[in-house]
């Protein structure tokens, strides 16, 4: 069945099962699948990504890496593509020419500790903020050059979960979800409804449709905001921080969805996190940012197996190395004895 608008995955002659021991049933595609090896070395069975249509090579340069990633990315399959970023908030310089690429079909995540410029990574990718140099382009649009019509365009094929939620407070689960298809297609009501029963059930909350944003506990308002992120079946989804604040299970429940939905609906998610266990645990690949650099980049086991001073710090959690607590600051001293606020 083909439906109006952009919502032409979830079919409704074939729906989407719930959660049965953490996995997820795969979506129709009109896409011939590929099977993708988790670590980028070989093809796993049961993982189902977009086949890549063409083979022509080009050279990624990444920014300050300690590692490489060894499988070569090619142009067909670069969905995001950053290149020279550099980015400041006043005198603070927050990217320092910046390079990445984010592969399509893939679960991409950009570690770093707090304040390293994961969250203004995402703000730039989707035109909210410009650079102060260098190019991002996601889809082939370069985003920096599109007009606010075209800006609009390009956020449609984009789904966002905040680290908020961002739920609409007066809204109802259900609405919270149909929001963006009310927005953004002319759905007739009974489509619309099933649809939106489509995503809430893909999460496992259809039976919490009619449930207020206050009645909800925080894992499940992540669950709802992740389906209202997936209601106009974005080409690209952007996670901001989604384990903060969730209890084991939740946690748990969210890392399979993020896996799940990626594979079965063949999208590209790229995800920033300082999580590094759970992130880990659910990427192909891994970029690792610290003041304003690329310090890593490639499969969870290369990132692990790198002995570099800095990863090991992040990745380790350790107290005392390269990467600094404190916000660049003056001297102490100096601050006390100025003697004015």
């Amino acid at each position: 069945m083909q439906m109006a608008g952009n919502v032409h995955a979830w079919r409704l002659d074939a729906p989407l099962s719930p959660p049965q021991n953490g996995q997820l049933s795969p979506l129709p595609s009109n896409r011939t699948p590929e099977r993708r090896n988790h670590d980028g070395t070989g093809r796993m069975d049961g993982e189902i990504t977009p086949t890549l249509l063409q083979n022509t090579q080009s050279d990624v340069p990444v920014s300050g890496s300690h590692t490489s990633h060894a499988e070569i990315v090619t142009d067909a399959e670069v969905l995001v593509c950053v290149r020279g970023l550099t980015f400041r908030r006043g005198s603070h310089l927050i990217f320092d020419d910046l390079n990445l690429d984010i592969r399509s079909g893939s679960v991409t995540a950009i570690l770093g500790q707090s304040g390293s410029g994961k969250t203004t990574l995402l703000k730039l990718i989707t035109g909210q903020l410009r650079p102060d140099a260098g190019t991002i382009t996601v889809a082939g649009e370069d985003v920096q050059q599109l007009d606010k019509a075209g800006l609009f365009r390009l956020r449609r094929r984009m789904g966002m979960l905040f680290q908020s939620g961002a739920l609409l407070t007066d809204l109802t689960v259900f609405e919270n979800v149909a929001y963006p298809l009310r927005e953004h297609t002319d759905l007739s009501p009974s489509m619309l409804r099933k649809l939106v029963l489509l995503k809430l059930e893909a999460v496992g909350l259809r039976g919490a449709r009619d449930l207020l944003p206050h009645e909800l506990s925080g894992g499940m308002a992540r669950r709802v905001a992740l389906a209202r992120a997936i209601a106009l079946d974005p080409l690209l989804l952007l996670y901001d921080e989604p384990f903060t604040g969730q209890d084991p299970i939740s946690m748990g429940m969210l890392m399979t969805l993020i896996r799940q939905l990626n594979d079965a609906a063949g999208l590209t998610s790229i995800l920033v996190s300082h999580d590094v266990q759970e992130t880990a645990s659910i990427a192909d690949l891994l970029y690792v940012i610290s003041e304003g650099r690329i310090i890593a980049h490639g499969t969870p086991a290369e990132i692990a197996a790198d002995p570099s001073e800095e990863v090991r710090q992040f990745m380790d959690g350790l107290p005392d190395g390269p990467m600094h607590f404190h916000y660049p600051a003056p001297a102490l001293q100096d601050d006390l004895l100025r003697g004015t606020a």
